[in-house]
């Protein structure tokens, strides 16, 4: 009798025992990756995670122009996932997003759905082309960075082939389009140069839509740099948007053309295209509207964090240094959710401090205003990145 009633005790806990939280991280963006490291020193009991991406080795943009310039390897300048996931008990995924059905709770990928009680949403976003003709076929946009990475090496074969008699464009004048063209100057004389007597150097252009090169940034640090750009010959032309991108040239506003054989494409970021059949709040330029504790402000379900999340109330750019600060609060409120308790709100800093390669063994910095330049800035900055790039490559042991 005794042994019966305890059978039936057990059988009744194990009916009421709640079911496992299926949370899926969708992207291995910079946040969602220290979301891993977090939730793999501090595991969650009760949670079936998942993770979801594209790519299973993912760069760190802030390694990306030092990669481009030859300065680091491929495996210095990413992240493999794989092991990262085991570390936080994740299921790796390989597969791309390509929609998301609120009402059943799914991630619609290229392959399969996956469901989700609790989603969080980090794909980081591409460089708008605004509809201008041809610049999807014949411009190599930066993002995303594996297809940016083969398309680069192609462009580089092209001009090396050339001997060096090619022109160079780089559309987009902000961070990521001076350091872009910085690296991709240095890289190329010095491969042309291993080519031997004969060798033209290709001429290098920024086009940027702007008044002058990093808008919003300080005007010494603004100076600084197209000083920079001038002693290395690299043209700068502003207040010049681009309307058509040819195999051979680009066309900008006003009928005016440049001779362009390789164009690079860093414009603003733009939102992936699905999210705006999701149902989702969205901003005026489609990322997802979050709040402070970074959920959506339409569905609590839902989080998001890096270049896809705009968040009410307090817009930054679309940079990296903004994303890294997000997983600590992200894999809070994660933990948080589940266990029914209030979450935390996620103040971003006001002024983010920018360290800019500028792919000579130097650096420009800025911070509250300050800037400041030189080599230890460059060895600074190469500080930063690799510590941070250690924190998912050496993984405490389980």
């Amino acid at each position: 009798m005794q042994l019966r009633l305890s059978a039936e005790r057990d059988v009744k806990q194990q009916t009421v025992a709640p079911a496992p939280k299926d949370i899926v991280l969708v992207g291995a963006g910079h946040a969602h990756v220290a979301v891993l490291r977090a939730l793999g020193e501090r595991p969650m009991p009760g949670v079936r995670l998942t993770l979801l991406t594209r790519q299973v080795q993912t760069p760190y943009s802030g390694m990306l122009p030092g990669l481009v310039a030859g300065t680091y390897t491929f495996e210095e300048t990413h992240i493999d996932c794989a092991p990262l996931a085991a570390f936080a008990g994740a299921h790796l995924l390989q597969d791309e997003a390509v929609g998301l059905d609120l009402a059943a709770k799914r991630v619609l990928c290229r392959g399969q759905s996956v469901p989700f009680d609790i989603v969080s949403i980090d794909i980081g976003s591409t460089p708008g082309t605004d509809g201008v003709d041809g610049a999807l076929a014949h411009a190599v946009p930066v993002k995303p960075v594996d297809g940016f990475l083969a398309r680069l090496d192609a462009a580089r074969g092209r001009i090396l082939a050339a001997r060096g008699r090619a022109s160079v464009v780089v559309v987009g004048g902000g961070a990521g389009g001076v350091e872009l063209v910085l690296a991709l100057e240095r890289r190329l004389r010095r491969d042309l140069t291993a080519q031997g007597p004969g060798a033209a150097a290709p001429s290098f252009t920024l086009v940027t839509a702007s008044g002058d090169v990093l808008p919003g940034f300080p005007e010494r640090l603004r100076r600084r740099m197209r000083e920079t750009l001038a002693a290395r010959s690299i043209a700068v032309v502003t207040q010049a948007r681009v309307v058509r991108v040819e195999a051979d040239r680009i066309a900008l506003e006003g009928g005016r053309t440049l001779a362009a054989e390789a164009v690079f494409w860093t414009t603003q970021a733009a939102a992936a295209p699905w999210l705006r059949e999701t149902g989702l709040a969205l901003d005026a330029q489609g990322f997802i509207r979050i709040g402070p504790t970074l959920q959506s402000v339409s569905h609590p379900e839902v989080f998001a964090a890096g270049d896809i999340a705009a968040m009410d109330g307090a817009p930054r750019p679309k940079s990296g240094v903004f994303a890294v600060r997000q997983g600590k609060p992200l894999a809070e409120n994660l933990r948080r959710l589940v266990a029914g308790q209030g979450l935390i709100r996620h103040r971003p800093q006001r002024e983010a401090m920018y360290l800019l390669s500028t792919a000579d063994g130097r650096a420009i910095g800025t911070r509250n205003g300050l800037v400041f330049a030189g080599r230890w800035v460059w060895r600074w900055k190469d500080r930063i990145d690799r510590r941070f790039m250690e924190l998912f490559k050496m993984l405490p042991a389980r």
